[in-house]
């Protein structure tokens, strides 16, 4: 089958998202500065960036298909955490989620005959941790550059008590309002 969009991404785990549900897609990832503006709120920030991701591709390719950008951000206490970039980023992160809700907001951008955007916010409980299990997952190195320190789909998922919301969103891709944008793209899912 063909490619039917472009991902403007290189995460293995959105163009996996997007199989899922019967969606071939091209990558052709872009690199911007992800640094928050002084003030700027999370569900802003993740649409900015996504926005910024599509229109870039965009502008770098000369495409006739459609291209999704996608950012996420984890918030706790209204603060974006970021991406750790060493196990002691990492464990100061989950030292902070420990027992405690946080929000992962995830915005997706689909630039084709029109340009689409869409907001998942996901409230994510953790149970409280130990600092063993803190150290031996930040040892494992998955945490290091993950949005908030953790993935859902990997070692993490033992952490999470509850979570409202999009579990796809959490990993990087609200499968539901993706697909409601290539639908409105005239974009087939689940053919």
């Amino acid at each position: 089958m063909p490619a039917q969009i472009i991902l403007a991404s290189a995460s293995p785990r959105r163009k996996a998202l997007l199989a899922q549900i019967g969606i071939v897609c091209l990558v052709h990832p872009v690199d911007l500065d992800e640094t928050p503006y002084p003030d700027e709120p999370p569900p802003v920030y993740v649409q900015r960036l996504a926005a910024e991701k599509s229109a870039a591709c965009a502008s770098r390719l000369d495409s006739p298909l459609p291209i999704l950008g996608a950012d996420t951000a984890v918030v706790l206490d209204g603060m974006i955490l970021g991406k750790p970039n060493n196990v002691d980023a990492a464990r100061t992160l989950l030292l902070h989620l420990s027992g405690r809700t946080h929000q992962v907001y995830t915005a997706v951008s689909l630039r084709g005959k029109s340009h689409g955007q869409a907001l998942s916010i996901t409230d994510v409980r953790f149970r409280t941790l130990s600092e063993q299990e803190i150290d031996a997952y930040c040892q494992s190195q998955e945490p290091l550059d993950k949005a908030g320190g953790y993935a859902l789909q990997g070692k993490a998922s033992i952490f999470v008590e509850t979570i409202n919301g999009s579990f796809s969103g959490v990993i990087g891709l609200p499968l539901f309002e993706t697909a409601q944008l290539l639908s409105a793209e005239g974009i087939p899912v689940l053919p």
